[in-house]
C-alpha cells in the first residue's frame, strides 16, 4: 500500500501549528478526531513534543495512518484507534484536549452535533477542542470559494455541508462547551476553540 497524501494537509499545517502551540501549551494528552492521512498527526506531534497525540479514524483510513506513523518513529504519537463520532462509546479515556480538521462539513449536521457531545464527554474540566475548517456566520458564507465548496459537498452527499457557527455553538452550550475563541486562518478557514466548563454536566 502506498502512503496516502493530502496536499491540503501540507498547505495548512504551519498555520494550524501556530494556533495549537498556544492553545495546547498547558495540556498533555490530545485526541485527534478524524486523522485523515495521518500527516497532521506526524507534523504536530513532532513540533509539539510535550503532547501525547492520539490518532483516530474510520476503519478504511487506519492502514494509511499506520504507514505515516511507522515512518515517523515518534514516541509521543499513538497508533490510531477506530472512532465513529456518531457512536455513544468512544475508544479512549478522558483527555486534556481534542483537535479535528476538515471533519464537520463532511459529516451530517447530526453527526457534527454528536462530535461536540462526545468531545464534551471526553474532555476534562477546562479542556479544549480546536475545530478547523470553513464555517458559516448567520447563514452566510465568508467567501465565493466556500460557496462553491459547499455546493460541491452537497452534490456529493446532501447531508454534508459547511456548518453554521451559531448552530454549533447552540448545541455545544447544551453539553457544557463554550466557544471561547475564533481564529481566522488562511484560505477562508477558521479554528473554533471550545472549552469545557468546570461545572458542566455533559
Amino acid at each position: 500500500m502506498k502512503k496516502p497524501y493530502a496536499e491540503s494537509a501540507d498547505q495548512n499545517k504551519d498555520a494550524i501549528l501556530t494556533i495549537l502551540y498556544h492553545e495546547f501549551q498547558s495540556y498533555r494528552n490530545v485526541l485527534e478526531i478524524g486523522s485523515g492521512t495521518g500527516q497532521h498527526a506526524v507534523y504536530f506531534a513532532r513540533h509539539l513534543p510535550h503532547l501525547s497525540w492520539q490518532t483516530s479514524e474510520l476503519a478504511e483510513n487506519l492502514p494509511g495512518i499506520h504507514l505515516w506513523l511507522e515512518g515517523a518513529g515518534l514516541d509521543n504519537l499513538k497508533a490510531p484507534v477506530l472512532l465513529n463520532v456518531s457512536t455513544t462509546e468512544w475508544p479512549t479515556g478522558q483527555v486534556d484536549a481534542l483537535f479535528s480538521a476538515n471533519t464537520a462539513h463532511i459529516m451530517s449536521e447530526d453527526s457534527a452535533f454528536k462530535m461536540l457531545t462526545g468531545a464534551a464527554r471526553l474532555l476534562r474540566d477546562e479542556g479544549r477542542f480546536c475545530l478547523y475548517g470553513p464555517f458559516l456566520y448567520a447563514g452566510q458564507h465568508t467567501s465565493d470559494s466556500n460557496i462553491r465548496f459547499d455546493a460541491w459537498l452537497k452534490a456529493r452527499d446532501p447531508q454534508s455541508g459547511v456548518r453554521d457557527v451559531a448552530l454549533l455553538a447552540g448545541h455545544a452550550a447544551t453539553v457544557g462547551l463554550k466557544l471561547v475563541r475564533d481564529h481566522a486562518m488562511p484560505a477562508n478557514n477558521r479554528i473554533l476553540v471550545w472549552e469545557k466548563s468546570s461545572d458542566a454536566d455533559a
